[in-house]
């Protein structure tokens, strides 16, 4: 049952709530609870039927109720991480909270790399850069940190992907009502008991410390005061701060108030962190008040079912625990009777599968570089986690297929309360996941080859030095965190070559990646500068750039090299603010307009002119005019008139237009699950990043040139209209990559064909475009294709740029157009003929020369059994030197070691080393020895144990390298 039919049922059941809600430690509060209408408007409302059930410890009362009314009362106080999101949300809805949306997990904050905190997109208005919307918020946002991943599954509660739910107070209600509701939210509509609740608050904050003990009514032995490192919140080196107080959950009462240590993960969890964001932090470290209080909290929402679904971790929550059922299928193991080891590897499963898969729907494709690789180095791990625990195949029959994308369907069934966009993205998120593992799968395989490599080498170094074998510490973690080799498996395959490993070394490394990761992943940098006091005194910017191109303003401010300016004179660079602006700034892809401003002086003589090169957004939405003063002084309160270049403006207007058609074909042409990673729209061309695992045939971009000069020639009227972003996206608008939209959003529609989300400046009828040409289609990244194209004058200037270089070839070639392949086809295989002719050449020049020099060779070992031979051969290239000591390696007889090395060129090394099989047993491998003597030529390579090649930079030092290998050969080779 749902709503007030449900509410009015359970009526008669208000003597069963527990008792703690009306505890004698809150009852003298002045805040007071709810009335008792109220208490029936915040108990639960099932919507399903949940796996776990909360009963308070003060359930005591109804214990003598009949068995049929314990189990309502039971069903009543049935909860879900669902039903907890939903409850935070409707709690602080009531108390004149805007529920606002959480935000993507990839930031609009170029500082953050990943969305790591509730209050983030927030970050602008609690700085002041930009106009509250509303004066109270609630939200459930998801986040993303891996500074501690390495403490995932080892502890109760560390998470790479949580929910945080937050309420945001902007300059309205302070520590007061904040206190007070959170006391209210944790207490009466989530019912813990008071007696359980611990408090925490800055060490000199006396405010929160006596709102917390005279106001709710705490007990004082129940509260600490703790220092700056644990509640005292910065933003970072300067800029907002403030005291902290944090409500912390008791597992464990019976152990009492003495030496009690909030610290203490098997005793207490943190659950709810209220942040009083007062002050103001200067350069120099002091604190001055903020004009504008305000409250930034944060209540783990894992935390909070973990306790009220009395389970004794964040993981085995109905949130996590149904994807680590999943994972213990696919194992053939039990969760319930499994070693600690094995429990632990499937919490990382359970963990990071929910990171992954809200990483990829947010936009976020695997890679070797920012957020890329951060969900790359999840999924590695994921898939080698699950070869520890033995998962073998996709569970469905086939023993070489993925198993990533078969618990991701159950993160994906479990995301339909979190962010709904996940399962229809779900098509494009299992294919990712499908190719990565998979690729993945032949790096772990090549990561085994290097282990053998490694192991081989520790023991043949061993062996020489008389040493215990031990694996290098930076070479266990290369294996673990390049090749995906748990540390564990290289100790117990160490181990059994008889080879230990350096643990240390690896910790070291390890530490240092730790060190790396939360630099750049836990911080979240706020700063208030002039740019801020800039923004008091500037209001927005108004924008009549849809409907006209040029308007009278006022110069409202100038900045020049970052600080305010009164006036500037003529050759400066300057910054102009204006009070409106027919210039488009740039965003949603599209670059800033071009034009300039002119000041009219006696008899409309211009007094001065600005030219405009850039447009860009600031602080919210303030228009920053960049540009140089042409001619005359600009200063601050003068009129001036902003005329746009209208050529320019139309290029972008054409390409922006052409790019909606590019996807809508792209759409249509590949697949609906192919989705926007990016764009660019300037005067000459367009640039369109979407997701897609491979190159598009010929075939399928010919297609779609076709489909949008139909468009074009269609002449399709476009239709723009503002409406709300709800009745949007009922629409089946589609939203521009990276664009943060407010409640009300401009939507672009070319009716029959694209439907889109999007604030730039486009054609009035598609026939304007007149033409669209693709110039090339590229692999940016993994999963990720670019396709720039041209349309409107650019195609024009680009079909005759290709037309002009084709009359020259066909007069240079004395061809006519279509012969031109041919001809190229006809002189590539009369060059590769010549080519090899004097490759052929070279090789048996540099045999002649070789068979000049093995008489040189020398007579080592005590019974002179080896021979070796170390020369320079001049100027002989890679291939020919290549030539030359396989021709020596089988003239020698074995045992036999030859090394020689040439400049064939400018700033060039080449190096190559030849060893018999009898060289070879005594220990030395050609690969890592010419290896060795390359480094000193500047260059590096490698080969096999018999035959390897390197190259260097530095040709002075090959006399050197070259005397260096000989007398390396000639001691090893002399060893009895």
């Amino acid at each position: 049952m749902e709503g007030l039919a449900f509410q009015l049922l359970h009526i008669p059941k208000l003597a069963l709530l527990p008792t703690t809600l009306t505890s004698s430690s809150s009852s003298s509060s002045s805040f007071g609870f709810l009335s008792p209408k109220q208490q029936i408007l915040l108990l639960p409302r099932p919507r399903h039927r949940f796996r776990f059930r909360f009963r308070t410890s003060s359930n005591s009362q109804a214990q003598s109720l009949p068995e049929e009314q314990e189990q309502e009362q039971e069903e009543l106080l049935t909860v879900s991480g669902d039903s907890i999101r939903d409850r935070f949300l409707r709690f602080y809805a009531s108390r004149g909270h805007k529920v606002l949306p959480s935000a993507s997990l990839i930031p609009d904050d170029p500082t953050v790399l990943l969305t790591i905190a509730g209050m983030l997109q927030f970050k602008p208005i609690f700085l002041g850069k930009i106009p509250r919307q509303v004066s109270r918020a609630t939200t459930s946002q998801r986040c993303i940190r891996t500074n501690d991943i390495n403490n995932v599954g080892l502890t109760s509660r560390h998470q790479t992907f949580f929910e945080m739910l937050g309420n945001f107070s902007f300059g309205d209600y302070f520590k007061k009502q904040a206190i007070q509701w959170a006391w209210e939210l944790s207490t009466l509509e989530f019912g813990l008991p008071p007696d359980r609740l611990w408090i925490s608050v800055y060490e000199n904050d006396d405010e929160a410390f006596h709102l917390w003990s005279h106001e709710v009514g705490v007990p004082v032995e129940r509260i600490k005061r703790l220092g700056e490192e644990d509640n005292f919140w910065t933003s970072g080196v300067t800029g907002p701060c403030g005291p902290c107080s944090e409500i912390y959950y008791d597992f464990h009462p019976e152990r009492g108030y003495m030496d009690a240590d909030l610290g203490d993960d098997t005793r207490f969890i943190e659950f709810y962190n209220l942040v009083f964001m007062q002050y103001n932090k200067k350069d120099d470290g002091s604190l001055e008040p903020l004009k504008q209080k305000n409250i930034d909290t944060g209540l783990g929402l894992e935390r909070m079912a973990r306790i009220l679904q009395k389970v004794p971790n964040n993981y085995e929550t109905d949130l996590i625990f149904p994807i680590i059922e999943k994972a213990s299928e696919l194992a053939n193991v039990s969760y319930s009777i499994s070693d600690d080891l094995t429990k632990r590897n499937l919490k990382i499963i359970g963990d990071h599968m929910r990171a992954i898969v809200f990483l990829i729907s947010d936009g976020v494709v695997p890679s070797n570089v920012g957020r890329g690789y951060v969900v790359r180095r999840l999924i590695r791990r994921v898939v080698r986690t699950g070869r520890l625990l033995g998962i073998k195949g996709d569970g469905k029959g086939d023993p070489e297929g993925a198993f990533v994308p078969i618990i991701a369907e159950k993160v994906v069934e479990l995301s339909t309360h979190i962010d709904a966009d996940v399962k229809n993205r779900s098509p494009r998120i299992l294919e990712e996941l499908k190719r990565e593992e998979l690729r993945f799968v032949q790096t772990l395989e090549r990561g085994e080859k290097l282990l053998e490599e490694k192991l081989a080498g520790a023991l043949s170094s061993a062996g020489r030095n008389g040493t215990v074998p031990c694996l290098a510490g930076e070479d266990v973690f290369l294996l673990y965190d390049t090749y995906g080799f748990p540390m564990e498996i290289t100790k117990e395959v160490a181990e059994e070559r008889g080879v230990s490993i350096d643990m240390n070394g690896f910790e070291m490394e390890m530490d240092k990646q730790r060190r790396q990761s939360q630099a750049a992943h836990n911080t979240v940098k706020l700063s208030i500068g002039n740019g801020a006091n800039i923004a008091e005194n500037v209001p927005d910017t108004e924008f009549i750039g849809y409907d006209s191109l040029y308007c009278k303003a006022i110069v409202e401010s100038l900045v020049v090299n970052g600080d305010p300016a009164v006036q500037v004179s003529e050759g400066s660079n300057v910054e102009i603010l204006l009070n409106k602006t027919p210039f488009y700034a740039e965003s949603g892809g599209q670059i800033g307009d071009h034009g300039f401003l002119y000041i009219s002086g006696d008899e409309n003589q211009q007094k001065a002119v600005v030219e405009i090169i850039d447009v860009q957004k600031s602080l919210g939405n303030i228009f920053v005019h960049k540009g140089t003063v042409r001619k005359g002084v600009v200063e601050v309160g003068i009129e001036v008139e902003a005329a746009v270049d209208v050529k320019l403006r139309h290029r972008a207007k054409v390409h922006h237009t052409a790019t909606h058609l590019l996807q809508a074909a792209l759409k249509k042409v590949i697949g609906q699950e192919t989705s926007q990673a990016g764009s660019l729209v300037a005067f000459d061309r367009l640039r369109f990043d979407f997701n897609f695992h491979r190159p598009l045939l010929d075939s399928e971009l010919a297609e779609i040139e076709v489909l949008i000069n139909g468009w074009i020639e269609d002449a399709v009227l476009l239709q723009t209209k503002v409406m709300p972003l709800s009745d949007a996206k009922r629409a089946g608008a589609i939203a521009m990559f990276g664009e943060k939209y407010g409640e009300e959003v401009r939507v672009v529609d070319v009716p029959g064909v694209s439907l889109e989300l999007c604030g730039g400046t486009h054609v009035g009828n598609t026939s304007e475009i007149r033409g669209f040409k693709i110039i090339s289609e590229q692999g940016i990244a993994s999963g990720i294709r670019r396709i720039e194209a041209v349309a409107g004058e650019a195609c024009i200037e680009y079909v005759n740029s290709r037309d002009f270089y084709l009359k020259q070839l066909c007069s240079t070639l004395k061809v006519k157009p279509e012969e031109v392949t041919a001809r190229i086809e006809n002189l590539l295989e009369e060059l590769r003929i010549a080519r090899n002719e004097i490759s052929a050449m070279r090789a048996k020049a540099a045999v002649y020369k070789a068979s000049a020099i093995a008489s040189k060779a020398l007579l080592i070992g005590n019974s002179k059994q080896y021979r070796v031979l170390v020369e320079c051969l001049d100027d002989v290239d890679a291939e020919s030197l290549k030539s030359a000591a396989e021709y020596l390696v089988e003239t020698l007889t074995d045992p036999a070691a030859v090394v020689l090395g040439s400049c064939p060129g400018e700033g060039k090394v080449s190096l190559v080393a030849a060893f018999t099989p009898g060289v070879v047993d005594r220990g030395i491998q050609a690969g890592k020895f010419i290896g060795q003597i390359a480094k000193l030529c500047g260059g590096g390579g490698g080969g096999r144990p018999n035959f390897a090649q390197a190259g260097g930079r530095k040709p002075e030092n090959l006399t050197s390298a070259l005397e260096k290998a000989k007398s390396e050969l000639i001691a090893t080779l002399s060893e009895k």
